[in-house]
């Protein structure tokens, strides 16, 4: 601190303010220079504007990034490395060499000697801000980065890519069932007719029975278990926010990010955008923001889907713990603390904790009504359910929190892949790693319109298919690396959901012909009667099962007009069968087509009233 005090004088710190920010780098384990950045006293420009008055070195406000001399190598760990590239050597207009000083840990009497000693040398110095050198690094990486996001899984493991849709034997497979489908609809409709509902009726069956047996299991309530910590224990933690066409709730977002709980000093926030998303980047470069968050630019390229954005922006973290965030997110404060403790408490096995996801405007409307039956279900009751058996884990979407040598270790985020949170909690699975979930929840707004909310589902599931498909493509491996209990989940969370969807309309189509060939005189015929009783079944069992299992997740305060989602639910699942089979139109069409869910800006009077209770 004794160093920095002439410069912090001509900027008008005083020495208690010094002093304080010292104890806190102290308390966090951190150096001067980096608490003093992260408080927010001075902006990093300032600081090294004043940095190289003192020492007599001249200032680079823009380094050319062509102009760097810097193998791909180092441009990738320099980006990897807390605080950036120290020192890196540029070549000037005129041919001349020119070191580049960014220092985070700097020895100023040590500097201060050398320039006074070797002043000759010192005028092929030059001092630039750190993440100035950092953007310019990141710029040069490009390509590298697009290679790393686009092809490192692929490339690693192609068996565990989405980017082949099928393989040879699945291809053949399916073709070959579609013919025999086409040819004995044509020469026996009756039977393939009953053949069809009994296997979408097992695919229904299964997923009954799923719910059944986690409402059978139980709710564990369980409260965040925490103990004391020094901030000096804690390590660097790095937070992934993608964005596409957000720029409404770009300040929502930075207020919920300020909320949370780490020491800023030990906190990396990166806000991952397109490069050709001028608006969302004009709302960010319009705030303010915090000297621990950084923008990171993808540049265009295909596939052009969120978890590319997030293997593009991977590499240029360093904590030792990531946690993953959507936009419209408002994550619980001391979210990323539990989560830190469940890594602690545990071994090198645990790879990713998923916090559970709360939806704060259930009563806008019908569908933001079912939407929130639905994720209570999901996250209060058979994410638990499945994390307290050692079960494989279909991760949300949002709010996970990942060891990073974990995730290095499977290849990261499947850029091919739409629903990369299922998939990266399978392959986690696969790879000898588990899962489990913490208490403290991330609350976000669901959809309220058809219009938006059947784009969405549409993509989970057709991720969920992708997943399906990748992880069958051989089943006897599945089935060894993640045990028979979980290959059997993998069976009804990702095929039988879908199945079950598709049934959906089958089921009722085959009903209401039933009906009116019965109205127009027809007679029953034994294999009509089948399918009717069939139908009806399915149709209440499934109801049944879904309603008891959101009951049952649902707090008290939730529960007042339950009714309403009873009598919702038929135009709810229809919905959900109408979504299923858009996706196996996408899947064939445009397999790797990101439908963007758009999000408004919170209503501001809305939640002022619920917060005094008006």
């Amino acid at each position: 601190m004794a160093d920095w005090l002439p410069i912090l004088r001509s900027l008008s710190i005083d020495e208690e303010e010094a002093r304080r920010v010292d104890a806190r780098a102290r308390l966090a384990g951190v150096c001067f220079q980096t608490e003093l950045l992260s408080s927010g006293l001075v902006s990093e420009r300032t600081l090294f504007l004043a940095l190289a008055k003192h020492m007599g070195l001249a200032f680079v406000a823009h380094p050319d990034p062509d102009a760097l001399v810097m193998r791909e190598r180092q441009g990738l760990a320099a980006l990897a490395r807390r605080g950036g590239a120290r020192v890196s050597l540029i070549v000037d207009e005129r041919g001349q060499s020119i070191v580049l000083i960014a220092p985070d840990r700097l020895n100023i009497p040590a500097l201060r000697s050398f320039v006074e000693r070797y002043p000759r040398a010192s005028t092929r110095i030059r001092v630039v801000q750190p993440t100035v050198l950092r953007d310019a690094i990141s710029v040069r990486s490009q390509k590298a980065l697009m290679r790393i996001a686009t092809e490192r899984l692929f490339t690693i493991a192609p068996e565990m890519s989405a980017r082949i849709v099928a393989n040879a034997w699945q291809g053949a497979v399916l073709g070959a069932a579609t013919v025999a489908l086409a040819f004995a609809a044509l020469f026996a409709p009756s039977a393939t007719l009953l053949a069809l509902h009994m296997l979408f009726s097992l695919a229904f069956l299964a997923c009954v029975l799923l719910r059944v047996m986690v409402r059978l299991g139980g709710r564990v309530s369980t409260e965040p278990r925490m103990t004391t910590v020094r901030p000096a224990e804690m390590p660097v933690y790095s937070v992934l926010i993608a964005l596409y066409k957000e720029a409404e709730i770009v300040p929502d977002l930075l207020v919920a990010l300020s909320r949370i709980v780490w020491p800023r000093s030990k906190l990396e926030i990166k806000l991952v955008c397109e490069q050709d998303d001028e608006e969302t980047l004009a709302a960010l470069r319009a705030q303010e923001l915090r000297p621990y968050i950084e923008v990171i630019e993808v540049p265009p390229g295909v596939p052009r889907t969120k978890p590319k954005a997030l293997s593009y922006a991977l590499p240029m973290t360093s904590g030792a713990f990531v946690a993953l965030y959507d936009a419209e997110d408002r994550p619980h404060p001391f979210q990323l603390v539990e989560a830190w403790h469940a890594f602690r408490g545990a071994d090198e096995r645990l790879a990713c904790v998923q916090a559970p996801l709360t939806i704060s405007n259930r009563r806008e409307s019908w569908i933001s009504a079912m939407f929130a039956l639905e994720y209570a279900a999901l996250f209060r009751a058979v994410l638990p359910w499945l994390a307290r058996r050692g079960l494989l884990l279909p991760l949300g979407g949002t709010s996970n929190h990942f060891r990073r040598s974990a995730l290095e270790a499977v290849g990261g985020w499947d850029p091919y892949n739409v629903t990369e949170d299922a998939d990266l909690g399978a392959r986690l699975h696969r790879y000898g790693y588990r899962a489990d979930v913490i208490c403290n929840p991330t609350q976000e707004d669901a959809p309220t319109d058809i219009r938006t909310w059947v784009p969405q589902r549409t993509r989970w599931f057709k991720g969920w298919v992708q997943t399906w498909l990748v992880h069958m493509r051989d089943p006897a491996a599945t089935a060894r690396e993640i045990g028979l209990l979980s290959f059997i989940v993998m069976q009804v969370l990702f095929a039988g959901m879908v199945f079950s969807a598709l049934a959906y309309s089958v089921f009722w189509a085959t009903a209401l012909g039933i009906g009116i060939h019965w109205y127009l005189g027809g007679e029953f015929r034994p294999t009509e009667s089948i399918l009717l009783l069939v139908d009806v079944l399915n149709v209440a069992l499934g109801h049944v099962a879904f309603l008891l299992l959101g009951w049952s997740a649902l707090q008290k305060t939730e529960k007042p007009g339950f009714w309403k989602c009873i009598l919702w639910t038929p135009a709810y699942w229809c919905l959900m069968s109408i979504a299923a089979w858009r996706c196996v139109w996408q899947l064939y069409w445009n397999p790797h087509h990101w439908e963007k869910t758009p999000h408004k800006r919170r209503n501001r009077v809305r939640v002022s009233l619920q917060k005094t209770g008006t």
